[in-house]
């Protein structure tokens, strides 16, 4: 199975409009991220994790020529804003797109378009929402809903056989950390070292890490507050800031 990050920023990606830090007019490649969102590939099929603004711009860099299937963590916009650069994808059929009851509700206010019957041509994405709370399996990939808290929301991150995806979260339930066991790569959000109120910090991050135990553990949803080499070298063992096009990947998952 083959892990790709196609976006490991927060909310404004890095570079931010308008500020100068040094991480955002750093030179290194490492320290310039579109928002969040992951590709997974085996046995020939492909899954997508989130659709944020820059999607299109992912999909090109990265060659990818289909999507079997969508999961979505939660309906903020650079989570799901490039949900529409989908359609390229599903001229053919619908493309099944996974998500809690209450994003699904929220998709269909943000893209009413979508869901009206109009016309039939590429002019949108052909989409087959489906509402989960519990584990499913899609395009031979078996998948596990992992409820988390995102300030006051719950969402949801994803464990795929071995690999799990959090990248929002300022809490996580004891029933969740059952679901976190014997994981071989935990992607877990790093928004920054500052307290946020609906982000847990890079240290809380590293506690929780320790805690589940992952063979390897990467930090995502990245803001501009943290440069990508210095973080990386002060973090422990096993654990690992990750950046934009980074490929991972491992023989510890369940397929099917």
């Amino acid at each position: 199975m083959k892990i790709t990050f196609l976006g490991t920023g927060s909310s404004s990606g890095t570079p931010v409009p308008t500020c100068s830090c040094h991480v955002c007019t750093s030179r290194s490649s490492k320290d310039r991220r579109y928002r969040p969102s992951l590709l997974v590939e085996s046995n020939g099929k492909t899954l997508v994790i989130d659709a944020p603004q820059e999607l299109r711009l992912q999909l090109v860099k990265h060659k990818v020529m289909k999507i079997d299937c969508m999961l979505i963590t939660h309906c903020h916009a650079d989570h799901v804003y490039g949900l529409d650069d989908v359609r390229i994808y599903c001229r053919e059929k619908k493309l099944p797109v996974y998500a809690d009851s209450d994003t699904v509700n929220e998709l269909k206010k943000i893209f009413p378009y979508v869901f009206r019957r109009t016309q039939k041509s590429g002019g949108k994405p052909r989409l087959q929402l489906t509402r989960v709370d519990k584990p499913f399996s899609t395009a031979g990939f078996s998948v596990i809903p992992l409820p988390v808290f995102h300030g006051g929301k719950k969402i949801f991150g994803w464990r795929i056989g071995g690999v799990a995806y959090i990248p929002d979260t300022s809490r996580i339930p004891e029933s969740t950390f059952r679901l976190l066991e014997d994981l071989d790569i935990f992607i877990l959000d790093g928004l920054r070292k500052e307290p946020h109120p609906t982000h847990i910090t890079l240290g809380d991050a590293v506690k929780i890490a320790e805690r589940v135990g992952a063979g390897k553990t990467y930090f995502t949803h990245i803001s501009h507050n943290l440069q990508h080499k210095k973080t990386d070298a002060e973090l422990p063992k096993g654990m690992h800031l990750a950046f934009d096009g980074l490929v991972l990947k491992t023989e510890g998952v369940r397929i099917g």
